[in-house]
């Protein structure tokens, strides 16, 4: 699966997805005006400008959900097989947390920046898997010296977190 994101005014990216009803598009927005524009596809994409990815795993419906996070994660080229075999291991926790509703771990195809994205029916679904006990099975690993985080020849920078909600 293919997966693009274009960025924008909340304005100019209802325009535009208004103008594909037939593709699979998810308007995201964060406060003021700017957002992101999701197109999912087994094809190319409509987008002129923006970001490039291959979805290498995904479960769920984004439509599902209310609420989007995005744990953007800059990887060397040489770390990128060590990266993706922890994301192929994972232990799959998360989609039985109450309110989850997808999960998408994109691999770049244009930039150095993976994404895990994860949509929820609501923020607070996203804070209480946070502070379950699945969230602490799934980084239980952190912070020791089997910890992805612990291994700083793959990463280029510090990740970051974005949110946004989903604009049905």
């Amino acid at each position: 699966m293919n997966f693009f994101i274009t960025y924008g005014t909340i304005e100019f990216l209802q325009r535009l997805k208004k103008q594909h009803p037939e593709e699979k598009l998810y308007l995201l927005h964060k406060e003021g005006d700017q957002g992101c524009l999701l197109h999912e596809t087994t094809g190319e994409t409509i987008f002129k400008e923006g970001h490039n990815y291959e979805a290498l795993d995904h479960v769920g419906s984004i439509a599902d959900g209310k609420y989007v996070v995005m744990n953007n994660i800059a990887v060397t080229d040489e770390g990128r097989p060590s990266f993706e075999s922890r994301f192929n291991q994972r232990a799959r926790l998360i989609e039985k947390e109450p309110g989850f509703a997808a999960i998408r771990v994109l691999r770049p195809l244009s930039n150095d920046t993976y994404i895990i994205l994860t949509a929820w029916e609501e923020e607070k679904s996203f804070t209480d898997w946070q502070a379950s006990q699945a969230y602490n099975q799934a980084h239980k690993k952190r912070g020791t010296s089997e910890g992805v985080d612990k291994q700083p020849a793959i990463f280029l920078r510090p990740s970051y977190v974005t949110s946004y909600h989903i604009m049905h």
